[in-house]
């Protein structure tokens, strides 16, 4: 069972989740506000309401297709899909999430879909990479993001941005009309608007990325609880970090990676994540 400090640890990520969804529906509201008046609030709410019942999905089969994916059947690897029906019933899953092989050398392994259609893909490179217990530490990281449906909560601040990022290039058309009335004095400009619209995407994709990092620590702790062996992720996490060995590297924007700030990244330092998990193993064993 999880000590008092990781289910403080999990409230607190539940918490933070939250107050950045609801930080970045505030940027998308105010920056309706400034574009379209009062009415813009009611706006706001039916676009997000519209947003939580058709959030926008990529088929799981597109992505996996589109990657050179193959199906990883019980018959050809039992141990492998029995120990992510072990690790899945353990995560209160109703279904195993589908497994599939990616001919690829680089360490890589990401989840699309959720629920019923969820699906794990792993490369070649990191079975290559990785012994048994480490890669059921990849795979309970896997599973737990599944198990919190994290997909869905990326998919949905996604979905904000964008929507934030319409509204302000919207805004800075619709200036660009206003300019020459502005020039006869016949309207008026806040200068403050102007430059909290030109803000708004930005702090919306702060908000987004930090909502990801969040999502990321509750995933480690959630696999070693279901592994029961926190070190083992650590551990895998250890080799991936290796130079060009960054399996996080292609769920990451190009423009988040090398040298990019903390906070232009969508995930936390791998050597804060490897001194969570040994805090948890420290936890586990006391």
């Amino acid at each position: 069972m999880p000590s008092r400090s990781l289910k403080l640890h999990r409230w607190n990520n539940r918490l933070q989740a939250l107050l950045l969804i609801l930080g970045m529906t505030l940027i998308l509201a105010l920056s309706a506000w400034l574009l379209l008046g009062e009415m813009a609030w009611w706006l706001t709410l039916l676009a997000v309401l519209l947003v939580l019942m058709f959030a926008p999905r990529m088929p799981v089969e597109w992505v996996l297709k589109g990657a050179g994916a193959r199906p990883l059947r019980p018959a050809s690897a039992p141990e492998l899909n029995l120990l992510v029906a072990g690790l899945s019933e353990r995560a209160g899953l109703a279904q195993p999430p589908r497994l599939y092989w990616l001919p690829d050398p680089t360490p890589n392994a990401f989840t699309v879909g959720d629920g019923s259609k969820a699906s794990i893909a792993l490369s070649d490179g990191l079975f290559r990479l990785l012994d048994y217990p480490e890669l059921a530490g990849v795979l309970a990281h896997e599973i737990s993001h599944i198990r919190n449906q994290d997909i869905r909560l990326m998919v949905l601040a996604d979905t904000f941005t964008r929507l934030t990022q319409l509204v302000a290039l919207s805004a800075q058309l619709a200036l660009l009309l206003c300019i020459p009335l502005w020039l006869f004095g016949l309207v008026s400009i806040s200068f403050a608007g102007v430059v909290l619209l030109l803000m708004a995407p930005l702090l919306s994709m702060l908000l987004q990325l930090a909502l990801s990092r969040s999502r990321e620590y509750r995933a480690d702790l959630d696999a070693g609880v279901l592994t029961g062996d926190p070190d083992a992720l650590a551990r895998a996490l250890h080799k991936l970090e290796l130079p060009g060995r960054r399996w996080w590297w292609q769920l990451v924007p190009k423009n988040n990676l090398g040298a990019a700030p903390a906070l232009l990244r969508s995930h936390p330092p791998t050597a804060s994540r490897i001194h969570r998990l040994r805090e948890q193993v420290r936890s586990i064993r006391g």
